[in-house]
């Protein structure tokens, strides 16, 4: 399997999931999740799953900040629909990471460890997202733009080729390395593109 060099120099986002220390899943329920393993559940690496998962790490990180944040008990809101843009997307990386879904999710077992019901949508907030610990009630705001982090002039004319059949291979391969280039740029100016409120 051949995929960017730079998904492994993503740092990991740990957490630590009661559920599944109970069902003997990990050890101490301990466990990371990194930039590879989401782009795999997503199918692709672009600005927006790199911002979700951008999002979920500082998010986390300041809502945790001396311990690994605590999946399946943080609560998380998006400004937006899930119908609208991307919405979708990013909000089923930032699932996978924190365990929080809609109504969909984990039912729980014994009245405990559910994970329905923590995803809200059309939430009345300014930021790309929020998140909030279920045991403090304590939030942080994350507010997300890549829009600084231009992609090369090149991909453009690219793009209008292989959506018109008439790129090569070689340039079809070529736009797929810009774009990652791009992506790269995104988590190397991480302090550009994602502030944190709290």
């Amino acid at each position: 399997m051949k995929y960017p060099e730079f998904f492994d120099t993503v740092d990991t986002i740990k957490v630590v999931d009661p559920l599944a220390k109970v069902l003997g899943a990990f050890e101490d329920g301990v466990y990371e999740f990194n930039y590879l393993e989401v782009v795999k559940a997503a199918g692709h690496s672009c600005p927006t799953v790199a911002g979700a998962y951008i999002t979920a790490y500082a998010g986390l990180k300041a809502l945790y900040p001396n311990q690994p944040a605590v999946r399946g008990e943080i609560k998380v809101e998006f400004k937006e629909s899930l119908e609208d843009g991307v919405a979708g997307v990013i909000s089923n990386v930032i699932s996978q990471i924190t365990g929080a879904t809609d109504k969909s999710g984990f039912k729980g077992l014994g009245g405990k460890f559910a994970r329905h019901s923590l995803m809200h949508f059309d939430a009345n907030i300014s930021s790309s997202v929020r998140f909030t610990r279920l045991d403090s009630g304590k939030s942080v705001d994350v507010y997300y733009d890549p829009s600084l982090i231009g992609g090369s002039p090149k991909m453009q004319q690219l793009m209008q080729k292989m959506m018109g059949g008439m790129a090569t291979p070689a340039e079809t391969k070529e736009f797929g390395e810009l774009w990652q280039e791009r992506v790269k740029r995104i988590f190397d100016n991480m302090p550009t593109v994602v502030k944190v409120m709290i």
